[in-house]
């Protein structure tokens, strides 16, 4: 069984409610009849902002998460007018398990649907964008290589936490997070390299109950006989299946080279951090994509026992 196949059948025992807000969109449509057809879900397709029944009571959700943004009820309407806003709310509200949106919106949009809506996870203050990559039965989580472009320390623990919890709920494994670098264990110095650092001890000061390290360079966090060489002392050198990138640039450039030149599928970007699974799209979406997302954000959301 592939990795795919393993979350469309773990999707379909879940049995989540998942609402598409772009409803207008062809591509859209055409993903809710293949979620249909394969069970992974109950979807609920948008046109507009239907059902308005439920708008005052988004209202008043939106303007006690946000008193100070939402002041009068009129701005709040106004930003449940859009169709992520009105979505991610449904999630809010509990009228749905998932949103999946952003085939006809940018990324800004839905993140900022989200924060205002479901908000971000206990312990967490950084939304941050994962790619699980895919070959041969393995997968890597790497990440953020959609969101921060310049992440602070403790937007670097962030992220690792976020991507740890998320690769136990996704792929049921145990996390191993290396924090990635040009340097390893003090090979090289400057700024970037001190950022690193600084998240590693921002990380361990959470106390997380995942294996973590760095400063690592890529092949001593991936390569067993390179991690023997750089970092002999590490619990993570040589077995990482997190990746946690030091800035937008280099996690973005390093997902695609693999997908491209490693011939690795990439399945993302899945949003993280986040208290409800509200997932986003690439404007570029196929109605596939819109599927693979959809099943994974339905394991965000946990599997019913």
């Amino acid at each position: 069984m592939t990795f795919r196949d393993a979350v469309y059948e773990r999707a379909r025992r879940a049995g989540r409610r998942i609402v598409l807000p772009e409803g207008t969109d062809a591509r859209v449509c055409e993903a809710a009849n293949r979620i249909e057809s394969l069970g992974l879900g109950k979807v609920q397709l948008l046109e507009g902002t239907a059902p308005r029944s439920l708008l005052p009571e988004m209202i008043r959700l939106v303007r006690t998460r946000h008193p100070a943004r939402f002041a009068t009820e009129a701005a709040a309407s106004e930003a449940l007018s859009h169709p992520l806003t009105f979505g991610a709310a449904l999630v809010a509200l509990g009228r749905a398990d998932v949103m999946v949106g952003g085939a006809t919106f940018p990324s800004g949009d839905t993140i900022r649907a989200a924060l205002w809506t479901v908000g971000t996870a206990p312990g967490v203050t950084t939304v941050s964008g994962a790619f699980y990559m895919v070959r041969d039965g393995a997968v890597l989580t790497f990440t953020d290589c959609a969101v921060v472009p310049e992440p602070s320390p403790d937007q670097l623990a962030d992220a690792a936490i976020a991507a740890a919890r998320d690769r136990r709920l996704i792929v049921r494994d145990e996390p191993v997070v290396a924090l990635l670098s040009y340097s390893t264990k003090g090979s090289a110095s400057g700024p970037r390299v001190e950022r690193v650092r600084l998240g590693l001890e921002r990380l361990a000061a959470r106390r997380p109950d995942f294996a973590f390290d760095g400063e690592l360079q890529t092949d001593a966090a991936l390569a067993p006989a390179v991690a023997t060489r750089k970092a002999p002392a590490s619990r993570v050198a040589g077995r990482a299946n997190v990746l946690v990138f030091p800035d937008l640039d280099s996690g973005n450039i390093g997902y695609k080279l693999v997908q491209r030149l490693g011939g690795w599928e990439a399945i993302g970007p899945i949003l993280q951090g986040l208290a409800r699974p509200i997932a986003d799209l690439s404007r570029g979406a196929t109605p596939d994509d819109i599927v693979d997302t959809a099943a994974v954000a339905v394991l965000q959301a946990g599997e019913r026992s």
